[in-house]
């Protein structure tokens, strides 16, 4: 099972795409995601072994240059996070939502990846840039004190590197809003 993750987001299409067959071509990685995004970004999503990971990603880093807008390599992630970024999740059952909001889609893969290391969640969606002007939110169910717990750590992240845009812990949400979120 590959247990690496790797992201680039570019702010040039063109650049994105060149700097994506760069990737691809200095490791063996697979692609998780090669696309555009708003507004008018590209990312390659890879993963693999640990090691290629790295290789990829710092590869598209410096064929990326100045139209590099984040990157990152995460070598261990959290198993939820693949399912979260393809909307393939099934959670158990409800209970309180939480909501991060990142300004970088690469910020929010991080951030969902914290979130779910240090709490009991289940991951809803991660969601990244399409159709959000370039930003990104990942949404996660668990009880109120997990929910929290999982805010706090992912908004750590996104205020590292100064992206937060906003978190909210709905402790009850409507079940006409769930139908929606599901």
């Amino acid at each position: 099972m590959f247990r690496a993750i790797g992201m680039i987001e570019v702010t040039s299409i063109a650049r994105g795409i060149f700097a994506a067959d760069q990737m691809l071509k200095t490791a063996y990685v697979d692609v998780a995601s090669a696309t555009s995004v708003c507004p008018g970004k590209y990312i390659t999503i890879v993963h693999g072994d640990v090691a290629a990971v790295e290789s990829s990603v710092s590869a598209g880093v410096a064929v990326a240059g100045e139209y590099l807008a984040d990157s990152f390599v995460l070598p261990n992630v959290h198993q939820g996070v693949f399912p979260a970024i393809t909307a393939t999740t099934v959670p158990e059952g409800t209970g309180a939502l939480g909501i991060i909001e990142s300004f970088s889609m690469a910020t929010m893969i991080t951030a969902a990846d914290a979130a779910l290391k240090a709490a009991d969640i289940q991951a809803l969606e991660l969601r990244l840039g399409r159709g959000l002007g370039g930003k990104a939110y990942f949404t996660f169910t668990g009880d109120v004190a997990a929910v929290e717990a999982g805010i706090e750590a992912g908004k750590a992240i996104a205020l590292e590197k100064g992206l937060l845009v906003d978190t909210e812990v709905i402790p009850s949400p409507s079940e006409r809003l769930w139908s929606s979120l599901l």
